[in-house]
């Protein structure tokens, strides 16, 4: 038994050597017959690739389909990277848009500020907006001064726009601002069209209500809105904004001032008038006093 395995394990190895030995003779045929430079050769060669090469074209159907779908990923890795690129230069261009509005925004605050007119005897104190200190229905704002800087409760506040609202509440450093969309506000208001008289009133929104205008109909949209002065609480002549109309059909004041973005104060110092109690008061001449008869 152990010489028969022997003498198997001897038959493989020589039948292993000479299949070996005829692979390499046959590779090495194959080549010389592949590099020989002669015009029969190359036609026997063209006739064996013609032959040969269309049967087993599918042979290479999967390495072309690799070889595309590793383009494909190649391609698409490129287009992805593009792709982030430009989501980066967006919020880029997004980024430099905002501040551009910014600084669009801002300056046309400072340049309507050098073109409000008001009552020379008027004079105004900026301040810093800190924070908002309102809740979901209170609309108010802080400003950086008080007491300090000789501010009075009532005081009316402004952007470089328009009004904002009134000083409800001063501290020695801070105060405290009443916006016009406060449930709380009231603003006697005039329409420059007709000149009517109305009251602005909070509903804590950003676009207050129109209330107690004797003429709705002669009130068109788009028609400026200024403070009356009536009461004596605001400056006459202050710019509030223009008339709108809700989708309701009632009548509201789209603000001039920016509400949402509200960075500086300037509060308007407005001493109240002397009360005139007399019409002898209101012309300012001294009472009559009859001169003493004459005896000539």
């Amino acid at each position: 038994m152990a010489g028969q395995s022997k003498n198997t394990d001897g038959y493989s190895t020589v039948a292993h050597r000479l299949l070996m030995g005829l692979l390499i003779t046959l590779l090495v045929g194959l080549f010389l017959f592949w590099r020989i430079d002669s015009p029969r050769v190359e036609q026997v060669r063209m006739n064996i690739i013609d032959r040969v090469v269309p049967n087993f074209s599918w042979l290479g159907l999967p390495f072309t389909k690799a070889f595309d779908l590793l383009l494909a990923a190649k391609s698409y890795e490129q287009i992805f990277q593009q792709n982030q690129n430009l989501r980066r230069e967006l919020q880029q261009m997004k980024a430099w848009k905002e501040a551009a509005l910014q600084r669009e925004q801002e300056n046309a605050k400072l340049l309507d500020l050098n073109q409000v007119k008001l009552d020379p005897k008027f004079t105004k104190i900026t301040g810093v907006v800190l924070a908002d200190s309102g809740g979901p229905f209170r609309k108010t704002v802080l400003i950086n001064i008080g007491k300090h800087d000789g501010i009075i409760d009532g005081w009316a506040a402004m952007d470089g726009l328009g009004l904002v609202g009134r000083i409800s509440g001063v501290a020695n450093n801070t105060s405290r601002v009443v916006l016009l969309g406060d449930t709380s506000s009231r603003v006697a208001i005039t329409i420059d069209s007709g000149g009517q008289r109305a009251l602005l009133v909070g509903d804590n929104t950003n676009q207050p209500t129109i209330e107690f205008l004797e003429n709705p109909a002669s009130v068109r949209a788009g028609d400026r809105v200024m403070t009356s002065g009536d009461g004596g609480v605001f400056p006459p002549g202050v710019l509030v904004g223009q008339v709108i109309y809700s989708r309701s059909g009632r009548l509201r004041v789209l603000l001039a001032a920016d509400i949402q973005r509200l960075e500086f104060l300037r509060i308007i110092r407005h001493q109240i008038r002397e009360k005139i109690m007399s019409t002898g008061g209101l012309v300012g001449l001294p009472p009559f006093k009859p001169s003493p008869p004459n005896d000539e």
